[in-house]
């Protein structure tokens, strides 16, 4: 079996949590991707982020499993905050009406690895 074309890392920080993705999401990596946010739900995370600055390809699949995940956290009462997309993702995510999953629409990109800014929408 091929090895997954998609780093996961996730760092918690009380109720807080940074999932960094990097690499390809796709029909055999999306369900890496639901069971991280999924993962965060369950072990009482309050708030995800999730870090798409390395993301270098999303299908459908990907854009299911945050759709999916943004609609677990709802009604759990969490929040889950895309941040950084590549800008075809970007697009794409806009052109599909999903741009409530982004916690910015920005082209710039981070220049180090932080959580993102706790700011209020």
């Amino acid at each position: 079996m091929p090895l997954p074309r998609l780093n996961v890392h996730r760092h918690d920080h009380t109720t807080r949590a940074l999932i960094t993705l990097a690499g390809e999401i796709d029909l055999a990596t999306a369900p890496l991707v639901r069971a991280a946010l999924t993962e965060c739900l369950h072990d009482g995370i309050r708030t995800t982020d999730v870090d798409l600055t390395e993301v270098t390809f999303c299908d459908a699949s990907g854009l299911n499993a945050f759709l999916t995940a943004s609609g677990l956290a709802t009604e759990a009462g969490t929040i889950l905050r895309l941040h950084h997309p590549p800008p075809i993702m970007a697009r794409i995510i806009e052109i599909t009406g999903s741009g409530f999953l982004l916690h910015e629409l920005h082209g710039v990109r981070p220049s180090t690895r932080r959580f993102p800014s706790g700011g209020a929408r």
